[in-house]
């Protein structure tokens, strides 16, 4: 069974004065395997960023059904959204939005804390993550003390503690050197192998050459889709540059909605 199933979504947007119509999903169709680890690609303007906010729950989408493990996200309350979003997801973003004010440990705790998880649990929780991670000697220090592969490493913890059935992952290695990123693909995968379900948008051809899928986006709808297989991932990169040229150049679509 999937554990991210996507129908048919269509976003349309309305400018202020109901003027004019923008269609960010024109049709958006497909699903998510429990344990994959997918990236999402596009040019600026192809729709993935609207697409990630409607997978977060943070939008609704105009026309479509998206459902996470059988649960419908189109009928999730506002009220209920906030709940949701920290309990069944897991978000790691380019900028790490790690609070300053709150040392390395607070941090990662936060969403436990906002659950009323008894502090007994959350250092039980907390030891194996930071362990994995290599940054349980970061713990005391705050964001500032740290380097930016610190700061993220320290997003990924943040986003594990709850158990998420999802990680969603906004151009995670963005704001990173490429010694940094590598290490931070390296723990994508590490994290993945243990059964962690991934989708990461990104612009880095880099960085979707470590997933195990690649969906590539264009003008709202799917346009084309990439599995790693047995395939290096030296070999992945250059299938993933090949379909970029392609789109770039107006290339014959070649995705088929069964996934």
């Amino acid at each position: 069974m999937e554990l991210l199933k996507v129908e048919q979504l269509k976003k349309i947007y309305t400018t202020r004065f109901g003027g004019n119509n923008v269609q960010a999903l024109r049709e958006i169709t497909f699903s998510v395997e429990p344990g994959e680890y997918v990236a999402i690609m596009g040019e600026s303007g192809s729709g993935k960023t609207t697409l990630l906010n409607i997978l977060a729950t943070l939008d609704k989408p105009t026309e479509g059904n998206l459902l996470l493990d059988g649960k419908d996200l189109g009928k999730i309350s506002e009220k209920n959204a906030a709940k949701f979003r920290r309990e069944q997801l897991g978000f790691v973003f380019q900028e790490f939005n790690l609070l300053d004010t709150l040392s390395v440990k607070d941090n990662i705790l936060l969403p436990l804390v906002l659950s009323g998880c008894p502090q007994s649990q959350m250092m039980a929780r907390l030891k194996p993550i930071a362990n994995r991670l290599h940054i349980t000697e970061l713990l005391e220090k705050y964001p500032y003390e740290v380097s930016g592969g610190q700061k993220q490493r320290t997003a990924i913890a943040r986003a594990l503690i709850m158990d998420p059935k999802l990680i969603l992952a906004d151009e995670p290695t963005g704001a990173l050197d490429s010694h940094a990123a590598m290490q931070l693909l390296e723990v994508f995968g590490e994290i993945n192998r243990d059964g962690q379900t991934v989708l990461m948008v990104t612009h880095s051809t880099e960085a979707a050459s470590h997933a195990k899928r690649v969906l590539f986006i264009k003008d709202g709808i799917v346009y084309h889709q990439l599995y790693r297989g047995e395939h290096s991932r030296e070999e992945m990169y250059q299938m993933i540059t090949n379909v970029l040229t392609a789109i770039a150049t107006g290339g014959e679509r070649k995705y088929e909605r069964t996934i």
